[in-house]
């Protein structure tokens, strides 16, 4: 596993849920809703993510921003271990707020690893199944994009798909676009009105299962419930992207 893609997806593809979480959650939205604040990720190497607060919205952002919060990351390992809960980060500025991060902050990475990592029992609740949901997807197709221009593997597969943009979608669920170009990828929430490809899940269920490794999508797709439309070859290797997400994603 190469540690570089992973500090990549632990940033911009599972931090980032927190701003879908608390739109979704009420008690995590509870947590934040009057806090005005913004935290640095920086990590040595060039990886850096904003997460702010802000009116009861919390918004993220690759890239360096002004903040009241820095926490530096001597290394991609140094960062991951972070998420892993073993090593913590160095700050270098906020130091009077460290009590958000230690309350409040703590407590909102907490409920989302707990929609993260469910369980059948979990998922008999409705309100919880659909919350999963909508989050296992943007984690998997953003950690998708991460792999795609990180790993090693990952960008020989990019570099096969061909040029343009891929909708994924769901009936009553999420929908997200990948925008390829010269074997980059970049994901986005929202559908495009010009894709060149669709990759379209019958409901949230069939969406739960594959991504949950409950079913797959060739299983999907002699059950009707998977359907791929246009352009056909863009979706040949991004499957074999996709495949890489477990890797990288427990």
């Amino acid at each position: 596993m190469d540690q570089l893609t992973k500090a990549n997806i632990n940033l911009h593809a599972i931090l980032r849920n927190l701003k879908d979480l608390c739109e979704m959650d009420k008690e995590s939205f509870d947590l934040v809703k009057d806090k005005n604040l913004t935290i640095q990720f920086v990590v040595k190497g060039g990886v850096n993510g904003s997460l702010s607060f802000k009116n009861g919205k919390v918004s993220y952002e690759n890239g360096v921003y002004p903040c009241n919060i820095k926490l530096y990351f001597t290394s991609a390992e140094h960062l991951n271990a972070m998420f892993d809960g073993t090593k913590m980060p160095i700050p270098l500025k906020g130091f009077t707020k460290i009590s958000f991060l230690q309350n409040e902050f703590k407590k909102l990475t907490d409920r989302l690893s707990y929609f993260l990592k469910p369980t059948d029992e979990l998922l008999k609740n409705p309100e919880y199944f659909k919350i999963n949901t909508y989050l296992t997807a943007y984690t998997a197709f953003f950690a998708l994009s991460e792999i795609a221009n990180n790993d090693s593997l990952g960008k020989i597969n990019a570099k096969r798909v061909p040029d343009g943009v891929i909708n994924i979608l769901a009936k009553d669920g999420p929908g997200l676009q990948l925008i390829v170009k010269g074997g980059h990828i970049i994901a986005k929430q929202g559908i495009s009105d010009n894709p060149r490809a669709v990759m379209e899940f019958s409901d949230l269920k069939t969406v739960n299962d594959v991504l949950n490794g409950k079913s797959d999508i060739y299983t999907a797709i002699g059950e009707d419930k998977f359907g791929l439309k246009g352009f056909i070859p863009m979706l040949d290797n991004l499957n074999k992207l996709l495949d890489q997400v477990p890797a990288y994603v427990q």
